[in-house]
């Protein structure tokens, strides 16, 4: 049994599922599991799913037959359309009065409409996207940014903090959507900025790793600086996120740009870059690799010693 409030003792026999075992909820379900919470596990690539049924998961056939076992199902999917796909399949099986927690970026609309259709079957929705980076899921330190009724949040709070280590409430049903499309903007044109950074320093013949720990101590710095920025002079790139998602969130942020009438400059310029990097490199390319459009542009590499190959 899990303590709902810690060490309170009040006991909550809540039994969680969770689909989309990549390189995201795989870490999020081996933190639930660390934090004793019941899990039942599905993905279409059932090895995925190995360590985490060694660590204590259960493991269901599908969508249906895990909504069967659960109180609250978390979906953590690469596209709206499998989001509605894997729904419509788990509300043949969720009993009225349960959860469908959302961790996928879904537009606002999107998630109103999915949620509307969970409603009509007596199932409730919140959506929970995430942000920070796959690297601090796995230490259970990634942000949560939560969108739904308070009192459906504090439901589901104990596991929400199991998972991650800054949670904030953002109100109402699609206003996680909107935040989460902001923050992944952002990231997405501080590394086109950081690319173009790092090539001048390079092409102006200072010491690349010197460079990159000046910045770091400087006010131009920022958290994609530290990370993408160390993956990219390793030359890996390695970030476990492509750059066809990339573009869907680019997408979302300039369809936000449209609808609340604010011109997004700096986004738009971003997502041709990415629109580019697809073009060259192909869209399951990672997202860092924008980098390399400057690199075989002006023939001039942006490799430095020292730096990881994958962020731990």
């Amino acid at each position: 049994m899990i303590s709902l409030f810690g060490l309170t003792g009040i006991e909550c026999p809540m039994i969680y599922g969770y689909i989309g075992l990549g390189n995201l909820g795989g870490h999020l379900v081996a933190s639930l599991l660390k934090a004793g919470f019941k899990v039942v596990v599905h993905d279409r690539h059932k090895y995925l799913s190995d360590r985490l049924v060694a660590d204590g998961a259960t493991w269901a056939d599908s969508p249906e037959e895990m909504a069967r076992q659960c109180d609250a199902v978390i979906t953590c999917l690469p596209s709206p359309s499998v989001s509605e796909l894997v729904l419509t399949q788990l509300l043949s099986g969720l009993r009225p009065g349960s959860t469908w927690i959302e961790m996928s970026t879904l537009s606002r609309d999107e998630i109103l409409r999915l949620a509307a259709v969970a409603a009509r079957h007596g199932v409730r929705a919140m959506e929970l996207p995430v942000t920070g980076g796959v690297h601090l899921a796995a230490h259970g330190k990634i942000t949560m940014l939560a969108g739904g009724d308070k009192d459906l949040f504090d439901t589901h709070l104990p596991a929400i903090e199991a998972m991650g280590n800054k949670i904030f409430h953002m109100g109402t049903l699609g206003n996680a959507a909107i935040i989460k499309v902001i923050t992944n903007m952002l990231a997405f044109i501080h590394l086109k900025a950081c690319s173009e950074a790092l090539m001048l320093a390079r092409r102006g013949g200072l010491d690349l790793g010197q460079a990159w720990h000046a910045i770091k101590a400087s006010s131009g710095n920022s958290f994609v600086h530290e990370t993408e920025g160390a993956l990219i002079l390793n030359g890996s790139y390695d970030v476990a996120f492509n750059i066809d998602l990339a573009l869907k969130d680019l997408g979302f942020a300039m369809a936000f740009g449209r609808e609340f009438g604010v011109p997004l400059d700096l986004a738009g310029v971003t997502e041709q870059t990415y629109v580019a990097a697809k073009a060259a490199y192909g869209g399951n390319a990672e997202s860092p690799m924008i980098a390399k459009l400057l690199e075989d542009l002006l023939k001039t590499d942006l490799r430095a010693p020292g730096f990881p190959a994958r962020l731990e």
